[in-house]
């Protein structure tokens, strides 16, 4: 066994699982990195993983490696940076361990992160969500249990895995309304519940009793939903609200597309960026701040106040007292 396959376990059980005690979902998320990169290589050098040394991933082979993700597996930047920073915390837990590979491994951690172009958040307006709501047959079972899903997750913004994975316990519909939920980073957070929400996830519990451990939207089994099968619910309740909301025709509307939603109409009712943050559970405000570019209504108050060019400036003065008492008779 050459030096890269210890070097590669002790990561994940070590570093990742032990030291840093990652969430399953990185663990997973850098496993398949390295599944991807171990199998191109072993194409390129025909040998067989356990047999691949640290000097076999040398700077130009993850180079290729990345352009092959590009144009041979069709993944966008995002995905490609997100794969090179599996294989930079790996290279740098290597740096430790091998400092005989330093050169190596050094050349590889100069790899950068590719630039791209960011577009404007898609999100819904509320007559659209509203034509998407109305679709599920709230006389079924499965009607009313995708109405409540739908509608708890356009008005607290949840990722789809946090909807998913509610219980029946993290449902408080007493005084104070609201649900919690464990985020990314594993972070609690608790989001409140307006009076319409409370009154829709009333309705789907009084339907439906479950335990308080049960999942909150189960299957028919009564097993938790997978984010697959809550992206392909929306996709086909989208397609027949289009019958009356001609305009979500051309939308493609996904769970991340009613959490830009939710954020977009805090955002129209005034709330801060801070405070939407805290809201949506992001680890810094920087996150946040795609939704300013998405808000024409601020730039177009912003344009409001300022001053068209060539427009003379004056000094305010006040009225004289008494032709302000005259003027008010």
């Amino acid at each position: 066994m050459s030096s890269l396959a210890p070097t590669l376990q002790a990561f994940f059980t070590d570093r990742l699982q032990t030291q840093r005690q990652v969430s399953p979902a990185t663990i997973n998320a850098y496993r398949d990195t390295f599944r991807l990169l171990l199998g191109f290589v072993c194409d390129r050098t025909h040998n067989t993983p356990v047999e691949l040394d640290l000097a076999d991933l040398d700077a130009p082979t993850i180079g290729a490696f990345l352009t092959h993700l590009e144009t041979q597996r069709h993944n966008t930047v995002r995905t490609r940076n997100a794969r090179l920073a599996a294989i930079h915390s790996f290279f740098r837990f290597a740096a430790f361990h091998h400092p005989e590979h330093a050169d190596t491994i050094a050349r590889v951690l100069s790899i950068p992160q590719k630039r791209f172009d960011k577009a404007t958040v898609a999100f819904l307006t509320k007559s659209e969500i509203e034509a998407i709501l109305a679709v599920p047959d709230r006389e079924t079972w499965i009607g009313r249990r995708d109405h409540a899903l739908l509608s708890l997750a356009a008005q607290t913004g949840l990722r789809v895995a946090e909807l998913t994975g509610l219980r029946r316990c993290d449902l408080v519909l007493t005084a104070g309304p609201h649900v919690r939920c464990y985020g990314k980073g594993r972070k609690q957070r608790s989001t409140p519940l307006t009076t319409q929400t409370v009154t829709t996830l009333r309705e789907w519990l009084h339907a439906n009793d479950i335990g308080p451990d049960s999942p909150l939207f189960p299957t028919r089994k009564g097993t938790r939903l997978s984010t697959d099968a809550v992206e392909w619910l929306l996709r086909k309740y989208t397609a027949a609200a289009t019958a009356n909301c001609p305009s979500l025709r051309t939308r493609t509307v996904t769970p991340h597309v009613l959490r830009h939603s939710a954020a977009m109409f805090l955002r129209e009712a005034g709330v801060d960026i801070s405070t939407i943050a805290l809201w949506l559970g992001h680890e810094s405000i920087a996150s946040t701040q795609i939704y300013l570019h998405a808000d024409l209504a601020v730039k177009q108050r912003a344009l409001e106040r300022a001053t068209p060019p060539g427009t003379p400036t004056t000094r305010y003065r006040p009225p004289d007292p008494l032709l302000a008492f005259l003027d008010n008779l």
